[in-house]
């Protein structure tokens, strides 16, 4: 079996809504927990290799539909990471907090926004305008998009320093994506551990005894989180103190134009 790690239960209804938004949550803020988990049910396609030529792993559960490959070899993806550690522009000062049940706390992680012109995301509570996209994170774009047929037009990019730096459980159900739209989570830099858990086995008043699901993503490496995936389980990196090197992670998204 495997080990994840397990948090509290999340609060009030209202208190929940605030740490979804931010990715925080009781494990969030320094909890570190463990437990046993699943590892998930995989399929392969027969011949071994997926869209573009790669070998995909296809994770099926009850309302989850996930695909993972490594889209970039160790070579390119080292080039990768150091432009990203070169060209991203994090948040700084207020927009590098989150309130949490009235209190504000500082995000244990980097984070940026780029897009395309005229879109606006709701993000831990505040609405901002995506910087224009830099040559490396178009890069990364279209080559997910070359390989799935998918589009994107908008990317939040995150940087775990080591294994300290976390987000806890959430799901990506912004009111600003595309309906039925998948998430493409991109990372490079250091293997950390992704977890899942069922809405329906969250907190003391769970209703259902569902196990986690852990998946290691590696450098390199692309996730498909396909519909209806974001609609019945939450997803977290946590807490992996052993893990010294930093890690940057890039989730595409396809957001729809705001109203006029």
């Amino acid at each position: 079996m495997d080990r994840f790690l397990e948090k509290r239960a999340l609060g009030s209804p209202e208190g929940k809504r605030e740490q979804e938004q931010a990715g925080t949550g009781p494990a969030e803020l320094g909890e570190d927990e463990e437990s046993t988990g699943k590892r998930p049910r995989t399929e392969r396609p027969r011949n071994g290799a997926g869209l573009g030529g790669l070998s995909w792993r296809r994770i099926r559960s009850e309302g989850l539909d996930c695909d993972y490959t490594v889209l970039f070899g160790k070579a390119e993806a080292d080039e990768i990471f150091r432009e990203l550690e070169r060209e991203v522009e994090y948040f700084t000062g207020a927009l590098a907090k989150v309130q949490v049940f009235g209190k504000w706390h500082s995000v244990p992680r980097k984070q940026a926004t780029y897009g395309d012109a005229g879109l606006t995301y709701t993000f831990s509570g505040l609405t901002l305008s995506p910087k224009p996209w830099v040559p490396v994170l178009e890069r990364v774009r279209d080559r997910v998009s070359s390989v799935t047929g998918q589009t994107f037009n908008f990317v939040l990019v995150n940087r775990y320093k080591d294994g300290r730096d976390h987000i806890g459980e959430h799901r990506d159900d912004e009111r600003e994506l595309a309906p039925g739209s998948p998430i493409a989570s991109v990372s490079f830099g250091a293997c950390r551990d992704f977890l899942f858990r069922h809405k329906d086995a969250l907190g003391r008043s769970r209703s259902r005894r569902l196990e986690a699901i852990r998946l290691p993503l590696a450098h390199g490496s692309l996730l498909m989180m396909n519909h209806p995936t974001n609609a019945h389980w939450y997803h977290s990196l946590p807490v992996r103190k052993k893990v010294l090197a930093p890690r940057v992670n890039l989730t595409f998204r396809k957001i729809l134009p705001t109203r006029k």
